[in-house]
Parts: C-alpha cells; sequence; structure tokens
C-alpha cells in the first residue's frame, strides 16, 4: 500500500515558496487517509477527488501535521465534500477552533491505522505547539510538516507558540530514527535525510553564533539584530527573520546567556 500520492494544495506565495504538499494514502481495503489539508483551493479538491475515484477509495481521514492556515485551513471544505472523513491533528485549542470541524486528539506515540500500514504519531514542537511528525516504520519514511524543507529554512514564529529549544530536540528526535526518506510540505522529497537534518542543526547554530556576534556589537532590540544577520532580505519575508532572532534571543534567554530589559538586550 505504502505509495504516498502527492497532491498539490496550489498556494504559492512568500512563505509557501511553491505551495504545500498533501499526501494521500490508499490501502488495499480502499480506505484513504491524507497528510493536511491545503487551503481549500478548487484545482487540489479536484485533483483529490480524482485520485479517490481512480482507485474506487473512500477519504476515511485527514491526518494534520499543525494548525498554520496553509495545512489546516482547508478542513472546512473537504469535510463538506467528505462528510464521513474524521479529521485529527494535536490540540491547539486557540487556533484549532477557527476552522470548525470536529478535531480527533492525536499525542505522542499514537498509532494511526491506514488499511494494515501503522502510522507513529510523533510529537515535535517548535516551529508550532502541536506540530506532528507522521512516521511509517516499516519504510523508515516520515511526514515532516513544517519540520524541515530542503533547500530553506524554517521559520520558528515565536510569537504564536515557536519554540527554538523544542525545535531542535525535535530535529534530534527525528535524526535518531535513521528515516530514510523525508516527505515535507514544502519543497521536494529528502532522499537524503541525515545531509538535510546535520545542516539545520548546523544553520541554528551558526545564527546563534550571528546573534551572540550582534549582542557583543551592542545591537540591543531585535530590530537591529535582525537587520545585521539578515542584509538584503526580501521585505517580504522580514517578520519571519524577527520572530527567527527572536526565537534565538528567548533561547539564550532561558540559558542565562542573554538578559532582556523591556525589549533591549544584553549578554
Amino acid at each position: 500500500m505504502f505509495k504516498p500520492i502527492l497532491l498539490e494544495a496550489h498556494n504559492p506565495g512568500p512563505m509557501t515558496g511553491a505551495g504545500n504538499n498533501t499526501y494521500l494514502l490508499v490501502a488495499s481495503n480502499r480506505d484513504a487517509a491524507m497528510v493536511d489539508a491545503g487551503v481549500g483551493e478548487p484545482r487540489h479538491l479536484a485533483a483529490l477527488d480524482r485520485a479517490l475515484a481512480d482507485r474506487q477509495a473512500r477519504l476515511d481521514r485527514v491526518l494534520v501535521t499543525h494548525g498554520h492556515a496553509d495545512h489546516a485551513s482547508g478542513a472546512p471544505v473537504i469535510a463538506s465534500a467528505w462528510p464521513a472523513a474524521a479529521f485529527a491533528k494535536h490540540p491547539w485549542p486557540d487556533v484549532d477552533a477557527r476552522y470548525g470541524v470536529d478535531w480527533q486528539p492525536l499525542a505522542d506515540g499514537d498509532v494511526v491505522m491506514v488499511g494494515g500500514d501503522p502510522l507513529t504519531v510523533l510529537h515535535t514542537p517548535g516551529h508550532s505547539p502541536d506540530h506532528l511528525v507522521f512516521w511509517h516504520e516499516p519504510s523508515r519514511t516520515a511526514f515532516t510538516g513544517d519540520l524541515v524543507v530542503d533547500g530553506s529554512s524554517v521559520m520558528i514564529d515565536w510569537s504564536h507558540g515557536g519554540n527554538l529549544e523544542q525545535y531542535l530536540a525535535a530535529l534530534e528526535r527525528l535524526r535518531g530514527l535513521e528515516p530514510r526518506l523525508l516527505l515535507p510540505s514544502h519543497g521536494q522529497a529528502i532522499a537524503d535525510p541525515e545531509r538535510v537534518l546535520i545542516a539545520y542543526l548546523e544553520h541554528r547554530r551558526q545564527r546563534e553564533r550571528q546573534v551572540l556576534a550582534a549582542l557583543r556589537a551592542g545591537d540591543a532590540t531585535v530590530q537591529a539584530i535582525t537587520e545585521s544577520i539578515y542584509d538584503g532580505l526580501e521585505p517580504a519575508l522580514t517578520a519571519a527573520a524577527r520572530e527567527n532572532v527572536r526565537a534565538h534571543l528567548e533561547k539564550l534567554k532561558a540559558e542565562g546567556r542573554a538578559v532582556d530589559e523591556h525589549g533591549r538586550w544584553r549578554m
């Protein structure tokens, strides 16, 4: 059964790149599950309908990696088109209520069966408090949501529950599983996970060194540190860069290496 079908969500943009990936899994008994819900774009829904019809399958459930709009906002449209489908994610109450579906809760260690295939739920917070990875042990494949994107980096949205320390722990946890294939929600499939995960960890260490250097140079605000590190950044990405910087500063603060004095930071 385990041949994930890539269905593009058709939502390109500054923060989503070419757009989101969703993945349809169809079991031999014709039950089907989809990882992530997209945004309700008609071409995505049409592709889902065709994929199910071609396989004479029924959409049994939608497993959402986290509550950000590009992953979850398509849920009500899908629920209207496929009313028998169940929707499941890790709870994030303040966000979940926006989407108007009855979310089934998923917790770390849960196993979701798609036909005879198990998907193990891994709670991997950091990018968001509710972030999940779905792990298929038999093939050593991980549906990684926004944990990694090959060739790019991931925003740690501190203002909305992001946490850099948790994010780094999630990367290490995934690396420890020794996956063979990562299927992210953005970008291409990753066939060399070890390379990408090591690069992600080193990227964050490099950013931390840059933040510390900026503090030593007297840059005392998130804005000033962002400008010193992300010189020439596209304006559309500036807010995300500030969130990353704040996440690094909060990590340093938690470790006793930086102090926040009413919005002005120092070593």
